[in-house]
Formats: structure tokens, C-alpha cells, sequence
């Protein structure tokens, strides 16, 4: 999975990413300091990978991963050059969701680009600089297949329906509003990677006193209000309290969580509301040589779950022996599991459950 983040210089975005990636990325109380895009790996906490190493006794434990991609930040005009321009929107057009950083926090000693503290605001400032970059988009590609579409039916119906997706652009609503009709459209307008089109998750920035509270802020309220209207997620954070966490070790973080009321970090918070808005779930597999989680999208039938091992396991899956990991668990090993029949033998068309430990048969 890869996340990008977004939002107004000094709104906490690199401080946020610093501290859920511990990657050091420059950040300062001045905008444009970060000037190239950051990205960092992080792995996804899950306390039963680590259980099944014990109980498998692994030489190896490779935990489900995500990629985060910081870019500078944006301002208004961002997509005409302002600020560092345009050219930092095409790292995150590749990423599967956007994590967009809004303050929801009033503080004299960090300055706000546009003086005030005001998140809707800033959020349709960046709102309006990707639907300018996706417009940008568009119009080079209506450019490229004008000519072709002359003499090619199909190649005209696409370029029609790039102008219709470009005026809903251009009346300043976002991409994923846009209702594509047809297998053909759904195909070609994800085919363009636009940036308004992607699910987004706000991290909305609180001071430390008010991250622990449960009664949100106006600013937050006011968040909270605009991402229901589009579907989006919202986790409440504090970036500064993020990069306090981020320099303890485990026992420290939790005695630390303890002491502030939270009972989880920000990044258990971004990775929960980044499987939920995207709809995935992890699957395990354990043995001597490694335990390992893997990310599939909630749905997938076991031999695609098998196919994101080795595209061999997909094409020569014969079957999947599953448990689930609680069962697993409880009964301390796959053969007293197996013994009370909890260990099931499911064929091609099985869906995989978050937390299904499985091992695939196959025949190449």
C-alpha cells in the first residue's frame, strides 16, 4: 500500500511523516523547507506475526508494509508553478490513497501561509491545485488522441468522455464525484490516475491538550462534516506528540499513550482508517523459515491471495489448508487445531478472512 500526503506548508505534514516514518525528513516553522519528495517504508504493526514467530520459532518475520510519499507543500497556484509548482504532484499519482494534513490547531508561534486558521479553507486550496493538475492531465491526452479520434470510433467516444470528465473538472468538482457509465468509462477513467479521484484520509492536527479529549474542536467538526459528504476518512492527531512517540522504545510508547488518555498512536490510526476506506485485510503464513503478512484487498478468492506469494502458487493452486489464527492460537499448534477440526481444506472458490493463516497447495 502506498499513501501519499498532502497539505499547506506548516500544517504539521512533514512533522507527521517524520514521526511515522522516523525518516528524518526536514521540517521547519517555514514553507517550502521540504523541497523533494520523502518517502518512507513503515511496517504494519500486527501482534500476531509476532505471536506465530514464537510458535513457529521463525528465522524470519516480514511484516505487511506501507510506502508514504511526502511532498512539498502546496499553495494556492501550486499547479501554475507557485510555490515549488506542479512538478511534486506527479509523485503521488501512482499512490493507492491520499493522506491529506489539515490544522485544526491556533498556535501565533507557527506561521499559516494564509494567516488564519481556517481547514476548509485549506482544504479546497489543495482541492483546487489537484483538479487544476488533473485538468493538465486531460488536456495533453485530448491533445495526443484529437487526430486519431477522426477516423476511430472507439478512440472518439473516449475523447468525448475525457471533455465531459475535464467541464465536471473544471466546475470545480472533484473526479470521484464524477459518475462513470459502463465498464468502458469505469475502465478509462482509472486508467488516468487522477488525483480527485482517489479515496482521501484527513489528519486532522490538534494541539497536545486536545487530542486525548473526546469532543472535537470546531475545526475538527468541521472536517469531520466535509469528509462525510465524500466518503473520505478522519483521525484525530498530534504531530508533535507523534515525534515524542516515535523516540520511545515499545514499553516506553505504551506507558506514554497510557499517560495521555490515547489508546493507540497516529499511525495505528492512519493504517486502520487506510485498510478500512481501502477495503483491505491480511492474510498469514507461518513456518519455520518465516511468518509473514499479506495485504489483499477484502473479497479475494484464495488462489489471487495465493498469486500475491508467486504468480506459480495462482496458476497451480490445487487448494488452500486454512485456519483462523485465533483458533490457530488458542489451541498452540496446526496439529491440535487439525485434531478438533478446525483446520479446513477450501478449494478455488473460497474467500479469504482477515487473519486466516493458510498454506496453499499447488502444482507447477
Amino acid at each position: 500500500m502506498k499513501l501519499g500526503i498532502v497539505g499547506l506548508p506548516n500544517v504539521g505534514k512533514s512533522t507527521l511523516f517524520n514521526s511515522l516514518t522516523k525518516a528524518g525528513a526536514e521540517s521547519a516553522n517555514y514553507p517550502f523547507c521540504t523541497i523533494d519528495p520523502n518517502v518512507g517504508v513503515v511496517p504494519v504493526p500486527d501482534e500476531r506475526i509476532d505471536v506465530l514467530t514464537k510458535m513457529y520459532n521463525s528465522k524470519k518475520t516480514v511484516p505487511a508494509v506501507i510506502e508514504f510519499v511526502d511532498i512539498a507543500g502546496l499553495v494556492k497556484g501550486a499547479s501554475k508553478g507557485e510555490g515549488l509548482g506542479n512538478q511534486f504532484l506527479s509523485n503521488i499519482r501512482e499512490v493507492d490513497a491520499i493522506v491529506h494534513v489539515v490544522r485544526c490547531f491556533e498556535d501565533t508561534n507557527v506561521v499559516h501561509v494564509d494567516g488564519s486558521i481556517d481547514p476548509l479553507r485549506d482544504i479546497e486550496t489543495i482541492n483546487f491545485e489537484l483538479i487544476f493538475s488533473d485538468i493538465e492531465i486531460l488536456d495533453r491526452r485530448i491533445a495526443k488522441n484529437q487526430r486519431a479520434a477522426n477516423n476511430n470510433k472507439d478512440i472518439a467516444r473516449e475523447v468525448d468522455f475525457m471533455k465531459r470528465v475535464k467541464e465536471h473538472l473544471e466546475n470545480g468538482k472533484l473526479a470521484i464525484t464524477f459518475a462513470a457509465e459502463g465498464e468502458d468509462e469505469e475502465a478509462w477513467i482509472a486508467e488516468y490516475n487522477l488525483l480527485t479521484r482517489k479515496p482521501v484520509i484527513f489528519a486532522a492536527n490538534v494541539a497536545e491538550d486536545e487530542v486525548s479529549e473526546d469532543d472535537d474542536n470546531a475545526y475538527v467538526q468541521a472536517v469531520k462534516g466535509y469528509a462525510k459528504e465524500y466518503g473520505s476518512k478522519v483521525f484525530k492527531v498530534c504531530a508533535q506528540i507523534e515525534q515524542e512517540i516515535s523516540e520511545l522504545d515499545d514499553d516506553e510508547k505504551k506507558m506514554f499513550l497510557e499517560e495521555l488518555g490515547l489508546a493507540e498512536s497516529g499511525l495505528d490510526k492512519l493504517i486502520r482508517a487506510s485498510y478500512s476506506l481501502l477495503g483491505l485485510i491480511s492474510y498469514l503464513t507461518s513456518g519455520e523459515d518465516e511468518t509473514r503478512a499479506w495485504t489483499i484487498q477484502a473479497g479475494t478468492k484464495a488462489p489471487q491471495a495465493a498469486g500475491k506469494i508467486h504468480t506459480d502458487f495462482e496458476k497451480g493452486f490445487i487448494r488452500a489448508e486454512v485456519v483462523a489464527y485465533k483458533d490457530l492460537v488458542e489451541n498452540g499448534s496446526m496439529v491440535a487445531a487439525k485434531e478438533k477440526g478446525l483446520v479446513r481444506s477450501e478449494g478455488k472458490e473460497y474467500v479469504v478472512q482477515d487473519g486466516d493463516v493458510i498454506l496453499f497447495k499447488f502444482n507447477v
